[in-house]
């Protein structure tokens, strides 16, 4: 059961990294205003959105097949808390009423994937349906 959990895990986290990236590199206009809004233009840019975009189709491909996972799983890691960092004032108070400027409750699902990211890296030897788990069996 121990298995067959994080493989589900490492595939949803994953999955979420490629969708991401293939909308930074489908609709670069949507990253655009994304990175406008959440990031005070800091990620604006087609060619920017191309390159973040490719980079996280890249690891989300590696964690959902589990390859590499030394670096892919503290890239997923990284890339979870950059993306919570600019929306923080909404998970500390989802309802808008202190901090946030209006309520924001489906921002709050971030911290699950970055726990989640945390959860595959502390359990990583039991995550025996990966790619490197079965390299190392041989």
């Amino acid at each position: 059961m121990q298995a067959i959990s994080l493989l589900l895990l490492r595939v949803s986290t994953g999955l979420y990294l490629i969708f991401w990236g293939t909308v930074k590199l489908a609709a670069t206009d949507k990253a655009n205003a994304v990175s406008d809004k959440y990031y005070n233009g800091l990620l604006s840019g087609d060619l920017i959105n191309i390159g973040l975009g490719s980079l996280q189709v890249i690891i989300g491909a590696l964690v959902v097949v589990g390859l590499f996972r030394r670096v892919s799983y503290y890239g997923q890691l990284v890339w979870y808390v950059m993306g919570l960092l600019p929306i923080l004032p909404y998970i500390i108070d989802p309802f808008g009423k202190y901090i946030a400027d209006s309520a924001k409750l489906t921002f709050f699902p971030s911290t699950t994937l970055l726990f989640a990211s945390l959860v595959l890296i502390a359990f990583k030897e039991y995550d025996s349906y990966s790619v490197d788990a079965k390299r190392n069996e041989q």
